[in-house]
């Protein structure tokens, strides 16, 4: 234990009630201000670097009160803690069900659930956000049953390629009803939320807080069609220009798609194709535009340009889905590199942008 933990501990009072901090009624900022002095000012001062200005005013105002901490409240905090992160740790690596069941094996099955409902309180974590430790299979088989704006709702709040991911394995007819519900979604009652919760609590088995924040709208459609199968996205875009022809331009003005690809320049291809095996992009230019094509070849060596006409020219026919797929995997390798800040991906309707 470092040494100024130790020194506001030798004088400390063995009762909590005269201490005024019994552990079990310790505020969640004292308890950071606890683990702040057990830690030493060297690692303290490296947490607290990621808190804000306002919040490490607090937890220092909190931590100037702290003279006389008995040993077993401190203790109870340091355990308290290392049993949430481990929780957490375990949630990562394996979801909800594989925390409870690691922790009941450590602590017994009362005292886990204890953990998890702390770990919850401290986080906030939600029904919608413990989904995305579901397996996508069972989630899969919940929505199905579902209505739309359940299912929406629930989407709406999964990361956009575990959304994509589901909604590409849905029936047809229920794709673009659920995107259409998650594109016109206002800000959803607290009601309706926790009615929801209390359904997926009891479908799932799972304990769940609130804070959901996440509504929904064209951006979140846009943004989980980037990810979908080009099968679903051709559905949903179609069915939803039929039913509402200009949120259907809405959201498509804010995807990029394959053919999206001729608006970025050449500097910008030859990075994506050095990313790209040849017959992966033989595939995927099997059914598109000549001008597409040119694009491509222009900014290829005059061999390599030339092999992957050779390779077009002796391609059978081949299924679209296959085509699609490799499509799709051209535009993962591209969002891939605009993440990481190698490429910027721009619409045929924006302005380049130059240095």
């Amino acid at each position: 234990m470092p040494e100024n933990a130790n020194t506001a501990l030798e004088a400390a009072p063995q009762n909590k009630e005269e201490s005024g901090l019994p552990a079990i009624q310790l505020r969640p900022i004292q308890k950071i201000a606890l683990m702040m002095i057990a830690l030493g000012p060297e690692i303290a001062g490296n947490i607290m670097r990621n808190f804000t200005e306002k919040e490490g005013e607090k937890i220092s105002i909190e931590i100037a009160k702290l003279n006389n901490v008995p040993v077993d409240v401190l203790n109870a905090t340091i355990e308290e803690f290392y049993q949430m992160m481990q929780a957490n740790q375990y949630i990562i690596q394996g979801g909800i069900h594989y925390a409870r069941e690691a922790l009941e094996k450590a602590y017994g099955l009362k005292k886990a659930e204890e953990i998890l409902k702390r770990v919850e309180a401290a986080t906030e974590v939600s029904a919608f956000y413990l989904l995305q430790t579901v397996d996508d299979k069972q989630l899969l088989n919940f929505l199905q049953n579902e209505h739309p704006q359940t299912a929406a709702l629930i989407l709406a709040n999964l990361k956009p390629q575990q959304a994509a991911s589901i909604l590409s394995e849905l029936p047809e007819e229920y794709q673009y009803e659920i995107a259409y519900r998650v594109a016109t979604m206002e800000k959803t009652s607290p009601e309706l939320i926790s009615d929801i919760e209390d359904v997926l609590r009891e479908q799932m088995g799972s304990i769940f807080g609130g804070g959901l924040s996440k509504t929904g709208g064209v951006d979140a459609v846009a943004e989980i069609l980037n990810s979908v199968s080009r099968t679903a996205e051709k559905n949903i875009l179609t069915n939803l220009r039929e039913r509402d022809a200009d949120l259907a331009s809405e959201i498509n003005d804010l995807m990029f798609i394959f053919e999206d690809l001729i608006s970025l320049p050449g500097a910008t291809i030859q990075v994506i194709l050095k990313e790209v095996n040849s017959s992966t992009l033989a595939l995927a230019l099997k059914a598109t535009t000549p001008e597409l094509r040119d694009k491509f070849f222009e900014n290829m060596s005059e061999r390599a340009a030339a092999m992957l006409q050779e390779e077009l020219d002796y391609m059978g026919p081949v299924r679209l889905k296959e085509v699609e797929a490799a499509q799709k995997d051209i535009l993962d390798v591209a969002r891939r590199l605009e993440e990481a800040g190698e490429i910027q991906l721009t619409r045929g309707e924006e302005e380049e942008l130059v240095g």
